[in-house]
């Protein structure tokens, strides 16, 4: 059967609720919490979610040359064209914990020498960033949902590590057993059940839609090369030490480098692909993500302490920096445009270095 046509752009695909308001402040008082809670901790002002990163990496996305029509659109609309970008791989939590409590992974991803119309907050930049996590649908439906979610979370930032570390070693197993039954485990592996596996070999999905020109899509990554598909299986000894995830990525990345591909998701059906309900998993079998760009990096040091200062003190990552021909669409997204530089502007505080948002990709240590 042949996939509905892609459903065009307009502003009312949107439907904003009146207390929406309510939620965004609740979620900026738990992240100032998280920020200054492990500041006052570990003397370093951290980001309030994905704390920890695993892979500092300076990457080329390149689209691809022979795109239909309806995936020539915003940034991807100029076939062979390729964007110098920085990738920061995490782990999502707010406080840095060991790895051996497994956690969901995210992937932020920022290009340079964007054009076009521009984002509200982003009139002077040239970047445009997206950021993607392993699962294919956000945790909750709303503002509202994540803010209490994330109000639990903020009352055990850098709380009894040691527990964390030992649930996590029960949840994992119970995790492996419920998916080889077909069941979805996605709360057990936020509360640390996340399998053991190197994060260059993982699946990443924005979870939430964007405006992709003409159309409305969500965009996944998945290992193209041979060095990252064969990671997509392969298990990882947390128990190695308190960072074995860079380790392991760093195995790969000093000697083969490899490549992702970046797909979307086109929305077709607004009933079983709705904008405002970011818990919503978008069928496939109604639209396949299809090929649109190649992220390749090449060998090369994957995370260092220089590194750590250029990109996860030095750098922002934020849905709303962009054109506006991927505006970000929906309640989350709504509530992001507040918060991440609320929470940016607090570590800028606290570490007396307000960020810049730099006009070319910056060389890495």
């Amino acid at each position: 059967m042949q996939p509905q046509p892609p459903i065009r752009y307009h502003a009312d695909l949107e439907t904003p609720d009146a207390d929406e308001q309510a939620a965004i402040d609740d979620i900026n008082e738990s992240m100032l919490y998280i920020i200054g809670k492990t500041h006052e901790d570990l003397g370093h002002a951290q980001r309030s979610v994905h704390a920890k990163s695993h892979a500092l990496l300076e990457a080329e996305v390149t689209v691809h040359p022979d795109l239909p029509e309806d995936l020539r659109q915003g940034i991807f609309a100029e076939p062979g064209h390729t964007y110098p970008a920085i990738i920061r791989i995490s782990t999502i939590p707010g406080d840095p914990l060991r790895d051996s409590v497994s956690l969901p992974r995210g992937l932020a991803i920022k290009l340079f020498g964007v054009d076009g119309a521009r984002l509200p907050g982003s009139e002077d930049d040239v970047t445009q960033d997206f950021l993607f996590a392993t699962a294919p649908a956000f945790a909750a439906p709303d503002a509202a949902g994540f803010a209490k979610t994330l109000k639990l979370v903020s009352r055990t930032t850098d709380r009894l590590e040691w527990a964390k570390s030992a649930l996590s070693w029960i949840l994992r197993p119970i995790v492996r057993g419920l998916e080889a039954m077909g069941a979805d485990a996605g709360a057990l592996k936020a509360l640390g059940g996340y399998p053991e596996t190197n994060p260059l070999g993982e699946r990443y999905f924005t979870q939430v839609p964007l405006r992709f020109g003409t159309y409305v899509a969500k965009l996944d990554i998945v290992p193209r090369s041979l060095s990252f598909k064969a990671l997509s299986d392969q298990r990882v000894d947390l128990s190695d030490g308190p960072d074995v995830l860079r380790q392991s990525v760093a195995e790969v990345m000093t000697g083969d480098g490899g490549e992702w591909t970046l797909r979307a998701q086109l929305c077709r059906n607004l009933e079983t692909q709705p904008i405002e309900d970011a818990s919503v998993v978008w069928p496939e079998d109604e639209s396949p993500y299809l090929d649109i760009a190649t992220i390749r990096v090449a060998p090369q040091t994957s995370w260092s302490d220089g590194r750590s200062r250029a990109v996860d003190d030095g750098l922002t990552f934020r849905p709303w920096r962009g054109v506006e021909a991927h505006r970000p669409l929906g309640n989350v997204m709504r509530a992001r445009r507040q918060v991440y530089p609320v929470a940016a502007g607090r570590r800028a505080e606290l570490t007396g270095c307000p960020m810049h948002e730099p006009v070319a990709q910056p060389k890495l240590p």
